[in-house]
């Protein structure tokens, strides 16, 4: 015990790691390589600084460390968040709603220990009793603990954790569940939703099982993923026991997702067939998901005529001789980093368009920058000159965060523009070429792949697809 001024302190309770040495080594110096060499393969993947939440696998990480790297690679490099709420599934007790670790001050890995935010949880407990502490719903659990080594390994500071087993068949229960976890949905905080999908099937029964399961979770639409779960059940799939063994945190998910304001991005499925390739007669599926916050965005009409205004002033300076001109005192929407193209008309006709997808730069600075190159860098036209600078008219396209599509059934002609991208090849259709053109989607794409990307009429078929939407004026 320890003691101060006479007083006697409680010892912090530590959840020592139970699973060390079965789902991960135990130890610490393997764990930390190992760990790194699953997020090494996706280095290079996409972070999202919109993150709200991420559905990962638990298995052994020989089995599902490949997948669950690929979640946690989302979470940006330099996020710090307030607290992260791990939820996931009972193997051992059963519950008739939800448990939340308030015995334990940290859960130990053999990466060090994790704070548990035990305020939180204890507040959880006493706002509605679908919340209990059962300590035997913890104490074997593995399906939180294998998430934080992952957890220690990608950020530089592991918040308080909240550990939260979920255990009921009462839909209302679960509801509840959600109600009362949507407000810590937010920016502060980060939510890991641990699953697993198919289970003991053979390999290309849970190729297609964990499909349809899939698409359903992209969907964001609880009472689809019901179906699809009761529909797999249905199917006959031999030796089938689950699609998804953490349906129930998955449903609690998207139950706390229902008012629309998010994405659902699938990033990677395998299955343990992948891994052992001597046994695809029984596997297990892993998925993995990252949930976005939808971008909300929108541009007034000053705002519009202050990027009008810049683009003119980059044009005209440029051909004074000035560099681009510093920006002051702009809204926060022209400093959100975003892409925009920027097209030059002259008398009805292009004279010019170049534009940047990437989302590293201030809206205004982009559209300074496209300004000169559509007007003097465009390989197509001849420099624009001082002469023929007040038949200019130009247009602004600010495009909205891309979105990769598995077909052509997603894509909608005059609302979305296309991004293709194969190998080091890609081209791309704004939105408002549609309107300038009598194509078919299928043609609409299929003149983008040849003519932009240079990957031919039907090289789109085995490309990577992106869709965005573009505030045009």
């Amino acid at each position: 015990m320890n003691t101060f001024n006479g007083n006697v302190a409680k010892e912090p309770m530590v959840r020592p790691a139970t699973q060390a040495n079965r789902f991960y080594t135990g130890d610490a110096r393997e764990l930390g390589e190992e760990v790194d060499s699953f997020l090494a393969l996706h280095a290079k993947d996409r972070q999202y600084a919109d993150l709200a939440a991420l559905i990962v696998p638990h298995a052994g990480y020989y089995f599902s460390g490949n997948v669950a790297a690929a979640a946690y690679q989302t979470i940006p490099d330099d996020v710090q968040y307030k607290r992260v709420f791990l939820l996931g599934p009972s193997h051992h007790e059963w519950l008739d709603g939800a448990s939340v670790n308030t015995e334990y001050n940290y859960y130990s890995t053999p990466l060090g220990h994790v704070k548990v935010d035990v305020e939180t949880a204890q507040k959880l407990i006493e706002t509605d009793h679908v919340f209990s502490y059962q300590p035997k719903a913890h104490d074997r659990e593995h399906c939180l603990e294998v998430q934080l080594p992952f957890l220690q390994r990608r950020l530089k500071e592991v918040p308080p954790i909240v550990p939260i087993i979920i255990s009921t068949n009462d839909f209302r229960k679960l509801q509840r569940i959600a109600n009362m976890l949507k407000p810590y949905l937010t920016e502060d905080n980060l939510f890991v939703i641990s699953s697993d999908f198919s289970h003991y099937p053979t390999y290309e029964d849970a190729c297609e099982v964990d499909a349809r399961t899939g698409k359903a979770v992209e969907s964001g639409d609880v009472a689809r993923f019901i179906a699809v779960l009761e529909e797999n059940a249905r199917s006959g799939v031999r030796n089938l026991a689950t699609s998804a063994c953490g349906e129930l945190a998955i449903g609690t998910l998207l139950l706390m997702m229902q008012d629309g304001g998010y994405d659902v991005k699938h990033l990677l499925y395998q299955n343990s067939g992948d891994i052992d390739h001597h046994d695809h007669s029984r596997v297990v599926g892993y998925h993995a998901f990252a949930v976005l916050r939808k971008s909300e965005f929108a541009l007034n009409e000053e705002e519009k005529q202050m990027l009008k205004e810049i683009a003119l002033t980059s044009i005209r300076d440029s051909l004074d001789g000035k560099r681009i001109a510093e920006q002051t005192s702009l809204s926060a929407t022209l400093n959100r980093k975003c892409g925009a193209f920027v097209s030059l008309h002259k008398q009805g006709r292009l004279r010019g368009c170049i534009g940047h997808f990437g989302e590293d730069v201030p809206l205004h600075e982009i559209v300074a920058e496209m300004s000169r190159f559509a007007a003097f860098e465009d390989p197509r036209f001849m420099p624009v000159t001082r002469d023929e600078l007040d038949d200019i008219d130009i247009e602004i396209s600010v495009l909205t965060p891309m979105r990769r599509i598995e077909s052509l059934d997603e894509f909608e002609l005059h609302r979305h523009g296309i991004y293709i991208r194969k190998g080091f090849r890609s081209g791309t259709f704004l939105p408002q070429v549609a309107d300038e053109v009598n194509w078919t989607k299928e043609e609409f794409v299929s003149h983008c792949a040849r003519d932009k990307a240079g990957i031919g009429w039907d090289g789109w078929k085995s490309a990577e697809l992106y869709v965005y939407e573009a505030i045009v004026f």
